[in-house]
Parts: C-alpha cells; sequence; structure tokens
C-alpha cells in the first residue's frame, strides 16, 4: 500500500493549475497501484505565520504544555504526523513572485522540527524523513525551468533534502500565461510526463 499525502497551494482552489496536475497524478496513480490518499489545501487550512509562541509551545515537552500550548502545537503535530505516515509527497506547486507560495512556507515552517523531523549532529543537520518519494507539480505563467529566475527548483530539492527526502522529481508545466495554445500544449506534456512516471513506477 502506497500512502499519499498530497499538498495543494494553489490560490484558485480547483480551478488551479497545480491542483489539477495533483488530481491528474492521484487519478493515474490510483490505475496503477493501491494507495491511501490524504490530501492537505493549505489554502483552506489557512495557515497563519508561524509565530514564537507556537514555536515555544513545540519545544516544551508535551507533559508540561498548559492549555493553550497544547493547543498551539496541535497544529504542527498534526501536519507532522501526517508527513510522517506518507511513502509519497504530492506538492502542487504554482510560482507566485519568483517563489513558493507563502502558505508552503507556513508548511514548511512548522514540518521541519528540530528532533523529530531532522536532527542537528556534529557533521550537520540529517534529515529524518528518509524512504519517502517526492513529485513537485509545478505550474507556471512563464518559462523559468533551468534560468536563474527559477527561484522554486533548488529551493526545493534543499528543503526537502533537509527533511530526508533526497528523491524527488520535477514534472513543469510553464508559459501557462502565454496564450491558449501554448497553455495547452504545456499542460499536455505535464500530464504525458506524469504518466511516464508512474508508468516507470509501477513497473
Amino acid at each position: 500500500m502506497n500512502n499519499v499525502l498530497a499538498i495543494n497551494t494553489s490560490l484558485n482552489g480547483t480551478q488551479g493549475n497545480s491542483n489539477q496536475l495533483v488530481e491528474h497524478f492521484l487519478d493515474k496513480l490510483a490505475a496503477k497501484q493501491q494507495t491511501t490518499v490524504t490530501v492537505r489545501d493549505l489554502v483552506e487550512t489557512d495557515l497563519p505565520h508561524l509565530s514564537a509562541e507556537e514555536m515555544a509551545a513545540w519545544m516544551t515537552p508535551q507533559d508540561e504544555r498548559n492549555a493553550q500550548q497544547a493547543s498551539l502545537a496541535s497544529l504542527s503535530d498534526s501536519l507532522v504526523e501526517e508527513l510522517q505516515q506518507a511513502d509519497t509527497l504530492v506538492l502542487g506547486m504554482p510560482m507566485y513572485n519568483f517563489g513558493v507560495p507563502s502558505a508552503f512556507k507556513a508548511w514548511i515552517d512548522r514540518v521541519a522540527r528540530a528532533g523529530i523531523t531532522f536532527r542537528y549532529t556534529e557533521s550537520g543537520p540529517q534529515g529524518l524523513l528518509t524512504g519517502k518519494r517526492a513529485y513537485v507539480l509545478a505550474a507556471r505563467g512563464g518559462m523559468y525551468a533551468g534560468t536563474e529566475k527559477d527561484s522554486q527548483t533548488q529551493y526545493l530539492r534543499d528543503v526537502l533534502a533537509f527533511l530526508g527526502i533526497e528523491d524527488v522529481t520535477f514534472v513543469y508545466a510553464e508559459g501557462l500565461a502565454m496564450g491558449p495554445s501554448v497553455s495547452e500544449q504545456a499542460i499536455a506534456n505535464a500530464e504525458q510526463k506524469i504518466s511516464e512516471l508512474i508508468e516507470k513506477t509501477a513497473a
């Protein structure tokens, strides 16, 4: 059984291109293997920016937290548990102002927990979420992959590796704001790439 955690981050909800690519991925994957799927829409979850009070609540031992700290820590605890239980992570990733959506950054700030999802060692940080596979389905209005303006790809590789997830595959749908013909071809190419990846995984 493949436990899949899908993360949606598009402000456009079900109409967002990245969300639709995630749905396509999940449909194709379910047709090839047994899966259990958890979909976490970070826009619907409405994660606030991380506060000092919330971080302090995590650092307080669970049996020593007061009621307010327990409430503050519960959100991060639930997000971490979802990620820990997943075998496969699927990220729907639009590009907003040359970066990842702020909702995704708020999620990362809550799942990157010292001593839980990574730890510090004498040789540097070590990710603890090993053995997982991640797919990033990136939807962009312009053409950025492989250029200096692609701020997402290296950041996502780095932050996922920081957590121990080093098997990361990117699928790009670019030029989505460059006219209908370009957009339609980009989506078709991304969907074809997704189908090829899943065929390879299932083989």
